[in-house]
């Protein structure tokens, strides 16, 4: 508790309340010296390249990004003039030469601080809710469920940062179908009005928002009424590397890699 920025336990009405709560500015502190930082508390699952348009969920079980992202049609809102090649959906997210795609993986235990925040510099776009099951994403449970981020609701965040595309999904789990996106008041998760298997799109680009929403690295984006994960999907340099070990320990605010 001496890292809440409200230290009294009697503050908080409920537990959602509790792990949700804001912290003391300087109990988290952002690294200055990587590009990317991990936006929560959690474990790193997994991270690395993505190969042959699969993205591991935990070692050795994969999902189908497409499946997971959706198709690209939000590109058209927020690049008009784009002509999108007929090529791989992993090659066109890959938006400049000379870059590969990344993904890293976390995950929020129902202890955790549950609030997560802007990993880097970037704009955001384009909203992406998936209504779907709330199966536990437990890694205990990820590593006989194939495609198990797939089937769950998520919230996908995609936009651009300084090295191309850039992508934050929030994936909700057991009891946790409440995803919060602070600047977005139009989202609704764990919503019965919403059909399990469909998708439902948000642009933020708009005539009197041509950039969309930018965030900078470190600022509040969103958070969760008890644990999940957190899903990143970018391109960057070929010289990118992360600075972490599977099955680790990491808070928000410390460095996930640099070029």
């Amino acid at each position: 508790m001496k890292e809440a920025a409200v230290e009294d336990l009697h503050h908080y009405r409920n537990l959602s309340e509790f792990f949700s709560r804001k912290l003391k500015p300087q109990a988290r502190p952002v690294c200055d010296n990587h590009c990317v930082i991990s936006p929560a508390d959690g474990k790193i699952l997994h991270f690395g390249h993505v190969k042959n348009c699969e993205v591991e969920q935990v070692k050795g079980v994969t999902y189908s990004l497409e499946s997971f992202l959706g198709p690209l049609s939000w590109k058209d809102d927020s690049h008009p003039s784009q002509n999108i090649p007929c090529t791989s959906f992993q090659d066109q997210l890959v938006t400049k030469e000379g870059n590969d795609l990344y993904h890293c993986v976390i995950y929020l235990a129902p202890g955790d601080y549950h609030c997560f925040h802007s990993p880097t510099d970037w704009k955001v776009y384009h909203r992406r809710h998936f209504p779907g099951s709330l199966l536990s994403v437990n890694p205990g449970i990820a590593r006989w469920i194939k495609e198990l981020f797939c089937y769950n609701e998520r919230v996908v965040l995609s936009g651009e940062w300084k090295h191309g595309f850039f992508s934050l999904t929030a994936v909700g789990a057991t009891n946790v179908g409440s995803i919060r996106i602070y600047f977005d008041r139009d989202l609704h998760t764990n919503s019965p009005r919403y059909s399990k298997g469909s998708y439902n799109d948000f642009s933020y680009v708009t005539s009197f928002r041509n950039e969309g929403i930018v965030m900078r690295k470190g600022e509040h984006l969103g958070e969760f009424n008890l644990g999940s994960t957190i899903v990143l999907i970018f391109e960057a340099p070929k010289d990118f590397a992360f600075s972490l070990k599977s099955g680790q320990k990491i808070r928000f605010g410390e460095a996930l890699g640099s070029m």
